[in-house]
């Protein structure tokens, strides 16, 4: 059987936008800023839910009907989001994991992304069981098709991406002073690529100063006060901004004065500056790209980056994407038998209810009866439950393999109201 010959029994949707299809603007609106002020409002409406977001993505990952999903962005006024739903929907996550879906193609930032994001709803008390079983088996399958394909091979993240645009700029980054503003993942990323050229003086700034020390420990680099960042934007010739600011840190109006001490003596033209802005929401306060002398670039200007890299990963992608059907296909099929188990236990429940009040009706009319009659009334009446059932579990547990939620259930149904079981016609 085909993964698209099946269908996911447990109910599992997803809602978002992304780098396909928003730009950086766009998908600045649809974050949302506080994401454990989110999780504890949804808590409540779905049976499990995460909250994805990324320099590229804002999705949402719901245990849950697609209908509950949608009405739930109506309220939010979400419209812009897509939905997929079921097996679409492990197939997205997955893709997810294995980096195929990623602007960076083969990156490996979204596994701990994931990792973070299914952590934060546990802690929310949002997550359950099984939308834990699915981010776990997505992680598992994205490091498991990085070992057996080379998908990452050559691969850059957000912030390598950020160099070599930078690069390509100025033509070479040798003898040049780049200032990292943000030290947290991104800006580690962007940190270790500055590593490996030959700059004259790679600056660290971060609000929290021993942050910044860290990092610019890491890296042979100088740590920066945030109080002392103008003198810095000055001697710089290239800014790469990527804090997780919930607003923007480099304001039009400090971005003049930098400029305007910039300019070459007996001159009014300022040295050109390279800002380039990978954080989500953005760090630059919009406008500043018409400052004379600054070349301000956002995420949506590495698109073509990863082009120049892909190459080298496009067969590698085809081999990932083969394994990653092979290993939906299992995973659907042991999500549709866990969800079966749910509906047999209704059936076996209501079995067990007359098999009990039987047993105790056969006793009665048989007097008292000593121990060895019990016993042997009890394993009669379990013998023939079991048999009497036994196909029907089959045909009900054949029905969730194949995805067929609703057959099975009208087969349980059925069987518990005492009606006469119909065949379905096959069309």
């Amino acid at each position: 059987m085909n993964t698209s010959d099946s269908c996911l029994f447990t109910p599992l949707a997803i809602a978002g936008i992304s780098h396909h299809n928003a730009s950086v603007d766009t998908l600045e609106q649809a974050r949302f800023p506080d994401e454990t002020a989110f999780l504890e409002k949804v808590r409540d409406r779905f049976r499990g839910v995460m909250l994805l977001q990324t320099c590229n993505r804002v999705e949402i990952f719901v245990h849950g009907d697609n209908e509950t999903l949608r009405a739930f962005l109506d309220d939010e006024g979400c419209g812009q989001f897509s939905i997929c739903s079921g097996i679409d929907a492990m197939r997205h996550l997955l893709q997810l994991a294995c980096g195929m879906d990623s602007m960076i193609v083969g990156e490996d930032q979204i596994l701990g992304q994931l990792k973070r994001s299914i952590q934060l709803s546990k802690e929310a008390g949002c997550s359950s069981p099984v939308l834990e079983l699915c981010v776990n088996k997505a992680i598992h399958t994205g490091i498991e098709a990085r070992r057996r394909t080379q998908i990452n091979k050559g691969a850059i993240s957000i912030g390598s991406a950020a160099v070599l645009l930078a690069e390509q700029e100025l033509c070479t980054l040798k003898g040049k002073h780049i200032l990292v503003i943000g030290s947290g993942e991104m800006g580690m990323l962007v940190a270790q690529a500055l590593a490996a050229k030959d700059l004259t003086a790679i600056y660290v700034a971060n609000r929290t100063f021993s942050r910044a020390e860290t990092l610019a420990k890491k890296i042979n680099g100088r740590a920066v006060r945030f109080d002392d960042l103008k003198n810095y934007m000055v001697q710089s010739d290239v800014i790469i901004s990527c804090t997780s600011a919930p607003h923007p840190v480099i304001h039009c109006d400090h971005l003049r004065e930098v400029m305007k001490a910039r300019c070459w003596p007996n001159d009014n033209t300022p040295r050109p500056l390279i800002i380039i802005d990978i954080a989500q929401p953005r760090d630059v306060e919009e406008g500043a790209g018409n400052i004379p002398g600054i070349t301000l670039f956002s995420i949506d200007n590495l698109r073509h980056i990863n082009e120049m890299t892909m190459d080298t990963r496009r067969c590698e992608a085809e081999k990932a994407g083969e394994y990653l059907e092979g290993e939906l296909l299992q995973f659907t099929r042991l999500l549709n038998s866990r969800a079966a188990d749910d509906i047999l236990a209704t059936l076996h429940t209501w079995a067990e209810a007359i098999r009990t009040r039987e047993r105790e009706k056969a006793l009665s009319m048989l007097g008292s009866g000593d121990e060895k009659t019990r016993e042997i009334i009890d394993d009669l009446t379990r013998v023939l439950v079991k048999k009497i059932l036994t196909d029907a579990t089959m045909s009900i547990r054949l029905c969730a393999e194949q995805g067929d939620l609703e057959f099975a259930e009208s087969l349980v149904a059925a069987i518990t109201r005492g009606e006469r079981l119909c065949f379905r016609n096959e069309e």
